[in-house]
């Protein structure tokens, strides 16, 4: 019994195949009939193509004009700046304080030695280092101006953006 059922369960899966198999026809002559009626049609015209009618010609004469295929120089954009200046001097040595932002210095306190003044900066490590006038720090090329009991002013040089610079004051003042 139990082998008679083993059989059947083996033969069904191929008797399903059969089947389906069986109810697939090769019979194609009606789409072989529909092919040749379309080949059968005649062919239709394709239109000439459109005639390309050429962009009309200009002459450029230069004169006293700038190429067209020459971007604008930055040193004509920054003339047009009147608070334009030259720009900070690319071969100076870096100083040290010049590595930090501004505003991550602080001032802590002066010293008063005959005949000079020096303000004390501390970085964001704790250090704290002596600048004087004249000294740079921050980094857009700030150059001390004046050193006071309550702050260090300097004037930094930053970009405008068109490639021009421009002078900005800043300070820092003493913290508490």
């Amino acid at each position: 019994m139990a082998a008679q059922r083993t059989t059947v369960w083996r033969l069904l899966p191929v008797t399903i195949v059969a089947i389906g198999l069986g109810a697939c026809s090769t019979d194609m002559d009606d789409l072989r009939t529909y092919i040749d009626e379309v080949k059968a049609r005649p062919g239709g015209v394709i239109a000439p193509l459109p005639r390309v009618v050429p962009p009309p010609t200009f002459t450029y004469e230069a004169g006293d004009r700038r190429s067209p295929f020459l971007p604008e120089t930055p040193l004509s954009l920054a003339s047009k700046n009147p608070d334009s200046i030259q720009g900070p001097d690319q071969n100076r040595p870096r100083e040290f304080l010049e590595q930090y932002p501004l505003d991550t210095l602080r001032m802590v306190g002066t010293l008063q030695t005959p005949g000079d003044s020096f303000g004390l900066v501390q970085t964001s490590d704790g250090l704290i280092y002596r600048v004087s006038t004249g000294h740079h720090l921050g980094q857009n090329y700030g150059r001390v101006t004046l050193i006071s009991d309550s702050e260090i002013v300097l004037v930094e040089i930053i970009s405008d953006g068109i490639g021009g610079y421009l002078e900005r004051p800043a300070a820092i003042g003493l913290s508490d």
